[in-house]
């Protein structure tokens, strides 16, 4: 077995409590007694997949020949830019809901809130299923609230019931399901008569994000779990389009990938007082929460004093630079430190030798950036566009499927416009 298949089986294991709504049939949920309003029936279908940590160079640097052609024969960005930080709960949680993290709540991996006292990490199965730690409208939830089925082969934030909505078909997430089977779930799902047929569908890879952790971007586990995933991709879409639906498949990723620096491990630069702060790290910055408000001042000069050629800069929530969309006003949710400690690229808070992360600023990290790739009857041919923000993906998926955007987004409709017919 390649070293990045057993790599896949140990990490990032999420579930969910039982929904008393839902019946468990196989490990697939299902809400019943939905059906598609009839004005939905004739509507395109989506399918979104995403690529984890596919980089936005992987396709010509590992060899992805399918992934190649299909860009060259729909639509294909430059690079697509993540939101700040480049990590996967954030940045999974913007492209279905149009929003910044500051603006929708999932400002990192791991994350602590004041107001609930809670905490929030991947393995966390009760913060996961729990719909507070999740604000927009994410796209599925749209879909369900304008009548039009959806299904969810994973994504972040699938398995709580935002705003009292979950998908029609979805499933708790693992990484033990044979790829067949999953390819075969989204097919059977299209096949349904089509009041019972989902027209939004997501659909996630987790294997390449794992090979550039354990390996490092350009180590050879990371070409074959590139290429395992283009061989994927292409029996779902050779599955999918037996079908003879009208199905628009959009292939994203949310972030990319980069070598981290090995030599120097970077420390949080002052010793922790369990009493006067609480801390949530994400590797690439550490958000610090002061229990007493009126000593702020004093633990970031602290800090700061301390942190110096380290590595790393200090910041007050507030003056946050403005181009990461993060701190101050941005912060809706109160999920941002008063104080924000952010690693310099390729340095890393870690207590482990990493060969790969992601996570910095993708405005000056371009090795951040992921890929966008569409095609199918919505789409125009053989187009390449410039590097677009990640934030403008929920348009073109609102615009193909005719769903009415309910709420102010980050992203716009310049993108869409571009790239539809």
């Amino acid at each position: 077995m390649n070293k990045f298949l057993l790599t896949a089986l140990g990490l990032l294991s999420l579930a969910t409590s039982t929904i008393t709504v839902a019946q468990e049939k196989e490990k697939q949920l299902v809400l019943e007694n939905r059906l598609n309003n009839p004005k939905q029936v004739d509507k395109p279908y989506v399918i979104l997949i995403s690529i984890d940590g596919f980089r936005y160079d992987y396709i010509e640097k590992h060899q992805a020949e399918f992934l190649k052609s299909f860009g060259e024969e729909g639509v294909r960005a430059e690079s697509m830019r993540p939101s700040y930080p480049s990590v996967t709960f954030p940045n999974h949680y913007t492209l279905v809901t149009g929003l910044y993290p500051s603006h929708h709540g999932l400002v990192g991996n791991n994350m602590y809130d004041r107001k609930m006292d809670a905490r929030y990490s991947l393995r966390n199965k009760k913060a996961v299923t729990n719909k507070e730690w999740y604000g927009g409208t994410p796209l599925w939830v749209l879909a369900e609230q304008q009548e039009m089925l959806s299904a969810c082969y994973y994504w972040p934030g699938s398995e709580a019931d935002i705003k009292g909505v979950l998908p029609t078909y979805y499933y708790e997430y693992t990484e033990k399901t044979p790829m067949n089977d999953r390819i075969g779930e989204v097919v059977k799902w299209l096949s349904l008569p089509e009041e019972e047929r989902p027209h939004f569908i997501t659909f996630y890879l987790p294997e390449v994000d794992h090979a550039g952790h354990r390996y490092g971007p350009d180590a050879e586990e990371t070409r074959e779990a590139v290429q395992y995933a283009d061989r994927s991709i292409q029996q779902l879409v050779n599955e999918v389009d037996k079908l003879n639906l009208p199905v628009n498949y959009v292939v994203v990723s949310d972030h990319g990938m980069i070598n981290l620096n090995q030599k120097k491990l970077l420390e949080f630069p002052v010793k922790l007082d369990g009493e006067a702060l609480k801390i949530a790290s994400n590797g690439v910055y550490v958000s610090v929460f002061v229990n007493d408000k009126t000593q702020i001042d004093h633990w970031y000069k602290k800090i700061d004093k301390a942190a110096k050629k380290k590595y790393m800069k200090v910041y007050k929530h507030d003056d946050i630079p403005a181009s990461l969309n993060f701190g101050g006003e941005h912060d809706r949710f109160d999920r941002i430190g008063d104080i924000v400690v952010i690693a310099e690229s390729p340095y890393y808070f870690t207590n482990k030798k990493l060969p790969g992360s992601h996570g910095f600023d993708p405005k000056t990290v371009k090795e951040m950036h992921a890929i966008f790739l569409a095609k199918g009857p919505q789409f125009k041919e053989r187009l390449t566009v410039p590097t677009f923000e990640n934030v403008d993906v929920y348009p073109i998926v609102t615009e193909i499927l005719g769903l009415e955007i309910t709420e102010e987004l980050d992203g716009t409709t310049e993108v869409a416009k571009q790239v539809l017919k």
